[in-house]
């Protein structure tokens, strides 16, 4: 397979080493039935006993340096074979990180996932297999070929008898267990994605007590994926024992040929000796590398798999001569923009136009599926737009280099995500080089310092997987601390005040201001609270800019802002 060949070329080295491991393994295997065969015809035969510990004294020597060989066999197989499959996740991870949103929709997080564990651990037993067994195996059965020809033509007529009914078996079962390798990786990231959603979503299936629907769904994936890998095993199994049994039929033909022949006196007891030895070596070579071909169409469809994530091309290019600095004049401009997601049908978000300077906080409003997320995912280029233009300090975003161009952002999603670690090191997460001075400083800002401070290990506070062990509002919090210690130009929240209390909210928003004084700031936001005093707010529908304007402006202009507003608040209040 190419994936693995390209692979193989970076260890050139250890695979000579292989290569020499596989040489001394045959020179043991092969030598050694040799010299027992001359040892039977002419020492033994004769009584000759110096002969015999001669000999005996060649075998010793042979056998030590097979059991050098087969050691070195061994350790080169292993080593290379973990080596190839480190170096396949390293590529497989790397690539994804160049991935943009669209790749992953493409892909799923849950097939990603089977792609860098499951498939490469079947690469990984494949370039084993082949370099232990696709090595020695051709050698093995070429040189035993040879010494049966050489011993005895007439007995070798076994040989060819048998071989065809070998390789159709070999044909026979690598055709059928294809598709059905195939099937069962699917069936693998089926059951995958069921267990990434069932443990992520422990709590809402418990909330709504469908443990016996969640536990049914994900039984019928596990029996369709055992249920195929029950049908690949057996097949398997049939191989090995068919193998033997024609094995052991040969030799049973050969005896009886061979008593025959040693009866009239053409043949040699110490020849037949060595012929059963080569016979045995050749089509136990042959049924060996039969299992390169039984595992080949499991690892090509995980080698596949593989390849179409490393030759993926993703859809945001990064400009190889782009932008990495500006003349920071403090600008954002959407120009007419337009964008439809890569399956869609219809723009999700249409025309759209809006200039947003520095000192400005730009919100943005309207109901469930309004585009408002969708318009601020294409700032950082998550998404390009497919219409129109966005640009920042007079230049397109597309022009920027994408590391550059996200530099200058601190974005706080809807969704927050906290990593494993302490709660310095999500801070610092935003900026690395950050002193601990401006880990503080971003934390009280954030409002996250009270409840810090009343944390065992403060900073250093350990935070669980996915931050279970704090609150959402506190998660949020963090993830606002987290971009605030960036000291970006640009801040995005996008709806990242919404599990805040009104209080922590008001608070927070005013502490904001003095932060953000000199940067641009756009929030998407469900609570009119939240937006009430920004320069400008945007209010969308179904993509399209429907209002905008300041907070009173639009309550008599636009219907759909005052609907929103109202529904939240009273006459009174928005008065």
């Amino acid at each position: 397979m190419k994936l693995i060949l390209r692979y193989l070329k970076k260890y050139k080295g250890l695979v000579l080493l292989n290569l020499v491991g596989v040489f001394g393994f045959a020179l043991v295997e092969l030598g050694i039935p040799t010299i027992m065969a001359d040892v039977i015809d002419k020492g033994i035969a004769y009584n000759d006993i110096n002969y015999v510990k001669k000999m005996g004294f060649v075998i010793v020597v042979i056998s030590i340096l097979g059991a050098m060989g087969s050691i070195l066999l061994g350790y080169t197989s292993a080593n290379i074979s973990t080596k190839v499959v480190r170096d396949i996740r390293n590529d497989i991870f790397k690539k994804a990180q160049e991935f943009s949103h669209t790749e992953y929709d493409k892909f799923g997080i849950s097939s990603m996932i089977t792609r860098t564990t499951n498939d490469a651990f079947q690469v990984m037993q494949f370039t084993n297999t082949i370099l232990r067994m696709a090595m020695i195996c051709p050698v093995m059965f070429i040189l035993s070929l040879f010494m049966i020809l050489k011993t005895n033509v007439r007995l070798s007529l076994i040989l060819v008898v048998t071989l065809p009914l070998i390789v159709l078996g070999v044909f026979l079962i690598a055709k059928t267990s294809h598709p059905w390798s195939q099937s069962q990786q699917k069936n693998l990231d089926t059951l995958n994605r069921i267990s990434r959603e069932n443990l992520t979503g422990i709590r809402v299936i418990r909330a709504f007590g469908n443990d016996d629907y969640e536990s049914k769904r994900f039984s019928n994936a596990n029996n369709k994926y055992a249920s195929i890998s029950k049908k690949l095993f057996k097949l398997m199994s049939v191989a090995q024992p068919s193998f033997f049994l024609l094995l052991n039929l040969a030799i049973i033909v050969l005896f009886w040929v061979a008593s025959k022949m040693i009866n009239i006196g053409i043949l040699q007891v110490g020849q037949l000796v060595a012929f059963i030895e080569y016979l045995f070596h050749a089509m136990f070579s042959l049924m060996l590398f039969s299992n390169v071909f039984v595992m080949y169409p499991k690892a090509q469809v995980s080698a596949e798999r593989i390849e179409e994530v490393l030759t993926s091309e993703t859809i945001i290019k990064d400009p190889v001569q782009g932008v990495t600095e500006t003349n920071n004049e403090g600008t954002l401009v959407f120009n007419d923009v337009t964008f439809t997601y890569p399956d869609g049908e219809e723009p999700v978000i249409k025309n759209v136009s809006f200039k947003a300077k520095k000192g400005e906080t730009i919100a943005f409003i309207g109901s469930t599926g309004s585009g408002k997320s969708t318009l601020i995912n294409l700032i950082p280029r998550f998404y390009d737009v497919t219409g129109g233009s966005i640009k920042i300090d007079g230049i397109d975003v597309r022009d920027f280099k994408i590391k550059s161009l996200r530099q200058k952002m601190g974005f706080i999603r809807q969704k927050t995500l906290l990593f494993t670690g302490s709660i310095k090191s999500n801070i610092k997460f935003g900026k690395q080089e950050a002193s601990h001075d401006e880990v503080v400083e971003s934390a009280k800002t954030a409002q996250a310092y009270d409840f810090i401070s009343k944390k065992e290990l403060k900073f250093d506070e350990p935070i669980g997987e996915g931050g279970s062990n704090v609150s959402g509002g506190q998660k949020q919090r963090l993830s606002i601390a987290r971009a605030l210690v960036r000291k970006p130009e640009i801040y995005i929240f996008d709806d990242s005040f919404s599990a805040l209390d009104f209080k922590t909210d008001a608070i927070l928003r005013a502490e904001l201001k003095k932060e953000t004084a000199d940067t641009i700031v756009l929030i998407v936001a469900q609570r009119i609270g939240s937006i009430m005093e920004a320069d400008k707010i945007i209010v969308l529908d179904e993509g399209k800019v429907v209002g905008c304007g300041k907070h009173k402006e639009l309550l008599k202009s636009c219907s759909v802002y005052k609907e929103i507003a109202l529904s939240q608040l009273t006459e009174e209040e928005l008065a």
